[in-house]
């Protein structure tokens, strides 16, 4: 007679037993159920639980099934609507798990337990560690010593520099910056470099109460608005001084500053050569000092006015004035 034996249910034939069936029984009994265990992938799609179970093999058949638990890869796909919980029998046993479908999680559990679960898209090794399915990596991770080349997800590096930074060198392998100067803005090396920082912008002392940031060597941004013509927009997102021509009776109309917070910018407007033009504007209510209902603007040919604008509301109101008038060569 045949019996079998072990976690994969192999046959193990009687001495003196299986006269003319003995390799039929071999063959479905032990080698099959081999191939299997080492190199065989079952496949579930779609949603549904499953439990796998050992099955056998004698002299008439494999008796390997659709849920045949012997097999060494489970693989999951379609469509998942939510998680996939496929139970296997409670011993020694490893398995490798790909979760391929669309959709939900694959847990793999022994019977009564919570199970090990498996991400879409993920795949990794488990095995029943006595009690229920665990994550092979999780183990393996939690022992890992050493230095870890990039190409298997590491660093490369056996030490790092105490307050510095990670970068990809111009071999493409990471090292680690010098140490970053306290309350510095850190900045780019380019190619190859690894980061740094610079005095740019720094804290200053305390002012009051918290810090603020001291600029050095800022710039405005100068946008040319060429000319004018009967009509012009600026657009205050575009810079912070603005140029223009004035070439012709023009309405000048402001538009999208800042939502929140506030908008300022500078406008030097040159007549052109003809005396007399007039300016407008709109875009929002304005405010002209003393209560004016405009301003006496320099109107003489090639003349140039430097207007200040202002707003604390997006935009609603509008506070101007000019600083400097009748700037002529």
């Amino acid at each position: 007679m045949a019996a079998t034996t072990g976690q994969l249910g192999l046959v193990t034939p009687t001495q003196g037993t299986l006269s003319g069936t003995w390799g039929d029984t071999v063959n479905n009994g032990i080698t099959e159920y081999v191939n299997i265990a080492i190199a065989g992938t079952l496949t579930f799609t779609g949603d549904g639980a499953i439990t796998l179970t050992n099955t056998t093999g004698d002299a008439s058949a494999t008796n390997i099934g659709s849920t045949t638990a012997q097999y060494m890869i489970i693989r999951v796909t379609g469509t998942l609507t939510t998680a996939k919980v496929i139970t296997a029998p409670s011993y020694s046993k490893i398995y490798m798990v790909e979760n391929a479908p669309t959709g939900g999680i694959v847990t793999l559990t022994a019977s009564g337990q919570t199970g090990v679960s498996v991400a879409v898209g993920e795949e990794c090794f488990v095995y029943f560690n006595g009690t229920d399915y665990v994550k092979v990596s999780s183990s393996l991770l939690t022992a890992l010593t050493g230095t870890l080349g990039v190409a298997n997800g590491g660093t490369g590096l056996t030490a790092g520099t105490s307050g510095g930074i990670l970068a990809y060198t111009a071999t493409g392998t990471l090292a680690s910056s010098a140490a970053l100067a306290q309350n510095k803005v850190v900045i780019g090396g380019g190619a190859g470099v690894v980061p740094s920082t610079t005095t740019l912008l720094g804290t200053a002392a305390a002012v009051t109460s918290g810090n603020f940031i001291q600029a050095v060597g800022y710039a405005d941004t100068v946008t040319a608005l060429g000319n004018t013509g009967t009509a012009i927009n600026l657009d205050v997102t575009s810079g912070n001084v603005f140029t223009a021509t004035l070439t012709g009776n023009a309405v000048i109309t402001l538009r999208y500053p800042i939502a929140t917070g506030s908008s300022s910018f500078t406008l030097v407007l040159t007549n052109d050569g003809t005396a007399g033009r007039t300016v407008s504007w709109a875009g929002g209510s304005f405010l002209w000092p003393g209560g004016a209902a405009a301003l006496s603007r320099t109107t003489a040919a090639n003349a140039v006015d430097v207007w200040f604008f202002f707003t604390n509301n997006g935009g609603t109101t509008w506070y101007g004035a000019i600083p400097m008038k009748n700037l002529i060569a």
